[in-house]
């Protein structure tokens, strides 16, 4: 094996454990800034600054725009699903629900996706692939299930479900699609095509809030040059690399990496079902990961 290849190798199996990590980050960060501030501006100017951060990169260091070729609505229709839907009805959602709600209705975006990646990827899953999927949704029911609230309506839950829902169809969209752009220039178009998209959301349904301070500040930064710079960049690797059903069935481990980072940096208290279910979340990622025919 080359030197390059073992590095390559090396680097895309820590890329799920590293895409966690930043991910349950996002959500402590977010708990964090988003006191003084409206989800959806917030959400408007954290793409907007990261689509322009990455033009000006690409004037300095050389993008391969020619590159994404015929690519480009491809490419907006994937980050308006990943990006602008998902965390636009995600945000919404957590006015009426709980965090622990919506972490519970998030750990249906693995059996969505590898539902819909049957058909439109024609990708199959075996035995062990879907005894993993069903431990990782029970490890997520442990972490959360304690914790879960009843709301008094069913529109919040629906709007966590389609925000999921169009997690998994971008997932699916942009591994069917863009899978061979350029990881670079995909993103800016991704996160320019959702910046557009949470503007109009913002003036169509929301009314503004914007009140500064240093904690703003540094969460917005964080979301921008970690999350949306970092982290998608990890997702858009690992759809590239690897199928759709295993690469959404790390989501099963971000409840739990939450819940412990909220307890590391915001003092929360950790229950022991929160090991518990971590523990059996992981178990279930593993198996869903596992390649039978290796062995």
């Amino acid at each position: 094996m080359a030197p390059g290849e073992a590095k390559s190798r090396i680097w895309l199996a820590g890329a799920p454990i590293l895409f966690v990590l930043l991910w349950s980050s996002a959500f402590v960060a977010t708990r964090a800034g988003l006191a003084d501030v409206s989800p959806l501006a917030f959400l408007t100017v954290r793409f907007t600054l990261a689509a322009v951060f990455l033009i000006a990169v690409g004037a300095v260091v050389r993008t391969e725009w020619a590159a994404l070729s015929r690519n480009w609505p491809h490419l907006i229709v994937a980050g308006v699903l990943i990006n602008a839907v998902y965390l636009s009805a995600a945000y919404l959602a957590l006015r009426e629900i709980n965090a622990a709600t919506m972490a519970l209705i998030g750990a249906l975006h693995p059996l969505i996706t590898v539902l819909l990646a049957k058909p439109l990827l024609r990708e199959r899953s075996g035995l062990v692939q879907w005894s993993g999927l069903g431990l990782g949704l029970c490890g997520v029911a442990i972490v959360v299930g304690s914790q879960t609230s009843q709301p008094d309506d069913l529109l919040a839950p629906a709007l966590g479900v389609a925000g999921v829902f169009s997690l998994a169809l971008g997932t699916i969209y942009y591994r069917k699609h863009c899978r061979s752009v350029p990881l670079r220039a995909a993103n800016t178009v991704q996160l320019a095509a959702a910046a557009v998209v949470c503007a109009a959301f913002t003036l169509a349904a929301e009314e503004v809030v914007w009140v500064w301070s240093a904690t703003m500040v540094a969460t917005l930064l964080y979301l921008v040059l970690v999350i949306s710079l970092g982290a998608q960049v990890l997702l858009m690797l690992m759809l590239r690399h690897g199928e759709a059903g295993k690469v959404a069935s790390n989501f099963y481990l971000t409840p739990g990496v939450t819940a412990v980072l909220g307890w590391l940096f915001l003092g929360e208290a950790l229950r022991p079902a929160v090991i518990i279910g971590l523990a059996v979340a992981s178990l279930g990622v593993w198996l869903a990961h596992r390649d039978p025919r290796r062995g």
